[in-house]
């Protein structure tokens, strides 16, 4: 076993290899995917995802994944409540526009799952647009909508989304395990709320932080594990109990400290073993084979592009085609749907690949859309970068 998770956690570390840098050449995630893709069913098979207990770890770390995307989203921080009314426009016109795409798609490719591709081309990823806006210091009212676009489209796909993929067939089910991870989150949040004033648990804060003993860190894990064990037990997905768990974190404004211990704990395990062991599971070759997938994949980047540009454009932004490209970037639910489907045999390999490489492609676009809208940005005060910004602690 240690063997095994030696060669993981090695191959983990090509993603900061080949990201390292000013200009990197590609996203730490693709690294990481790349060193999959060698060591997996596309390359040697020298690992076996299957294999005990790689697919524990791989679903932590795909709940730590959906954490960290989900601190991301503070619903109720001034940028997105700024930009929330044009932010709840583009999703709509986005999603309007996306149903007939995953139609047509599906129609012409044969895949079977319409809603599937709608909801992926109507997604946003936030773990991917918020640190590029934080990187480049954009900020002003044009920033804040894209903010609230993207937190708004996150969230929302990331609870329609397991559903297109539900096991049972039974949507209904899944639903019911969504809103019990959501009931719980909010029992959570509001009895943190109230506890935090109270003399016990502010002097049990003081000496952990005195005696080193992670407490915040405990906490938060077993806020995770426990909506992630309410997930598996009603027949839910982890992504909605992870994603959840992070915006809880979010709204109780916890320190900066924790964010940067939490995410030792996750980055530098959990979320690269789960990347490289999708990586290894993936099958590109059945991709390459399939001509139809491949379209898929470029399908899915044209209609992310183009449904978002559109929506921009719709919504009134002065900046639209860059905004558009910006709010375009999807690795992450791509990559969720992936995982979902083979875990429940819904997707194929070849299907499955196409998702991810579709993702992958997306931040290209994303990738120019951020410099478009960079490009004669002034560097914003720093008050108005905290306003901007979409969590304090992210």
């Amino acid at each position: 076993m240690f063997a095994q998770l030696t060669i993981l956690v090695l191959a983990g570390l090509a993603g900061p290899l080949l990201a390292f840098g000013r200009r990197g050449l590609i996203p730490v995630v693709i690294g990481e995917l790349i060193a999959g893709f060698v060591l997996g069913r596309t390359g040697f098979g020298v690992v076996d995802s299957a294999s005990q207990p790689l697919p524990v770890l791989s679903a932590i770390g795909f709940a730590m994944l959906m954490f960290g995307a989900g601190t991301h989203v503070d619903i109720a921080s001034p940028a997105i409540r700024q930009g929330f009314a044009r932010g709840v426009l583009a999703l709509a016109v986005v999603a309007v526009t996306a149903v007939p795409i995953g139609l047509l798609l599906d129609h012409a490719l044969g895949g079977g799952h319409p809603a599937l591709i709608a909801v992926i081309v109507t997604g946003s990823s936030a773990a991917i647009a918020f640190p590029i806006i934080e990187e480049r210091k954009l900020a002003g009212p044009n920033v804040a909508f894209l903010v609230a676009w993207v937190a708004l489209a996150d969230s929302v796909t990331v609870i329609i989304m397991p559903l297109t993929l539900a096991k049972s067939g039974n949507p209904l089910e899944a639903v019911g395990g969504d809103l019990a991870i959501i009931g719980a989150g909010v029992i959570v949040l509001l009895a943190a709320r109230r506890a935090r004033g109270r003399g016990f648990v502010r002097e049990m804060r003081t000496e952990s932080l005195q005696r080193g003993w992670s407490r915040q860190v405990r906490i938060s894990l077993v806020l995770l594990l426990g909506l992630s064990a309410i997930a598996q037990e009603t027949g839910a997905s982890t992504l909605v109990a992870g994603f959840l768990a992070g915006m809880v974190l979010v709204r109780l404004h916890e320190s900066d400290r924790l964010v940067v211990q939490f995410s030792g704990v996750a980055n530098g395990f959990f979320v690269p073993l789960f990347f490289v062991l999708l990586g290894a599971e993936l099958n590109l070759r059945a991709l390459l084979t399939s001509p139809s997938r491949i379209v898929l994949a470029i399908g899915l980047v044209l209609a992310a592009v183009v449904t978002h540009v559109i929506a921009a454009r719709v919504a009134g932004h002065e900046k639209f085609i860059a905004t558009g490209l910006a709010a375009s970037a999807q690795l992450g639910m791509p990559a969720a749907a992936a995982s979902l489907g083979l875990s429940s045999g819904l997707l194929g390999p070849a299907e499955a690949a196409a998702l991810v490489a579709g993702g992958c492609l997306t931040l290209i676009p994303a990738t120019i859309g951020s410099l478009l809208l960079a490009r004669g940005s002034a560097p914003p005060s720093r008050a108005s970068d905290q306003a901007s910004t979409p969590a304090a602690s992210t």
